[in-house]
């Protein structure tokens, strides 16, 4: 442990989850922030946290807080971000990073100004089974890496106000789900050159269906898919001339995989053994980044979360969604 000490910015599911998993690798949770005084004080009691402050302001303004997790829903990263930066606080942003490309490059640049870590929070990329997934990638072990496929699939409430489906808050399976087959396809093959999308949208004007084809500048294809409306497989394989690599459900959790031969003998066969969700990998990393005195991520630099979103960006005009704030 580094000695920082963490804020948690919003007190929805994902910040349980993560700062569940801070508690189990013993990481220093100081403070919680909430627009509600009595939702903060109960999260602090449930994590046992020293302080609740019934304000993001009154967060962001605490001496006692180092870096700051933004929990609060992605079309309203960049203000508390942007704020915290400002305070001399180091930020993880919850997935995706922000609304669109743009907001995203705002952060990087208060980040730069600053001298402060701003680090997406794809917690996946941290996960052991995708650092081992990585060293055979680029240990050539698979040959000629000619394609990844990979699903992200769920059925979310019907509920038009929630978040899922509400365009105000970038709501849509694209960026709460596809972000993380389309960073996936990221981490293995690099930024595409090519973009396709095809989608389905909801009655609030929301994505519910969206696939994507990318082509990378290897050649390698991309077949992603993403749905808020129906369960698929939530699994992935990376395809190669000499091996295959079969990712089991639920691929971008703690999950096992298998190496396969072309003529289908196992080659490895990898078990994941993970306490709790898994999230806590990220915020060892971001503690790590700051002890060195480094401001970006080596497995998801900031510049690269910019240039998904710019993916990101160009899916969704060619699936034809367009938020509030973008009319």
């Amino acid at each position: 442990m580094t000695g920082l000490r963490w804020g948690i910015l919003a007190t929805g599911g994902i910040a349980h989850a993560f700062t569940s998993d801070l508690r189990t690798a013993g990481l220093d949770v100081a403070a919680v922030g909430s627009r509600s005084t009595d939702s903060a004080r109960a999260f602090a009691d449930q994590y046992g946290i020293p302080r609740a402050h019934g304000s993001y302001d009154d967060l962001i303004a605490d001496p006692d807080v180092d870096i700051i997790y933004i929990a609060t829903p992605h079309s309203h990263h960049l203000e508390p971000a942007v704020a915290a930066l400002e305070a001399g606080k180091h930020v993880l942003i919850e997935k995706p990073v922000t609304l669109d490309a743009d907001e995203a490059t705002a952060i990087r640049d208060v980040a730069a100004g600053h001298g402060l870590l701003a680090m997406e929070a794809m917690w996946t990329r941290y996960l052991p089974h995708m650092v081992r997934i990585r060293e055979l990638v680029r240990a050539g072990t698979l040959g000629d890496i000619r394609a990844v496929s990979a699903d992200h699939t769920q059925r979310a409430p019907l509920d038009p106000a929630h978040r899922m489906n509400a365009l105000e808050l970038g709501g849509g399976a694209l960026l709460d789900l596809g972000i993380y087959p389309v960073s996936f396809a990221w981490d293995v093959l690099g930024a595409p050159v090519e973009v396709r999308a095809l989608g389905r949208l909801g009655d609030t004007g929301a994505d519910t269906e969206v696939a994507i084809a990318l082509t990378h500048a290897s050649g390698a294809v991309s077949s992603l898919l993403t749905s808020s409306r129906a369960v698929g497989p939530n699994t992935a394989q990376v395809i190669g001339s000499e091996a295959r690599i079969e990712i089991d459900r639920v691929w971008y959790t703690p999950t096992s995989f298998r190496l396969i031969a072309p003529d289908g003998t196992v080659l490895e066969e990898y078990r994941s053994e993970v306490d709790g969700r898994g999230m806590q990998y990220q915020a060892l990393a971001a503690e790590q980044i700051v002890a060195e005195g480094r401001t970006d991520s080596d497995l998801l630099g900031f510049e690269e979360s910019i240039a998904i979103m710019g993916t990101l960006d160009e899916v969704r005009a060619q699936v034809g969604v367009t938020y509030p704030k973008e009319r």
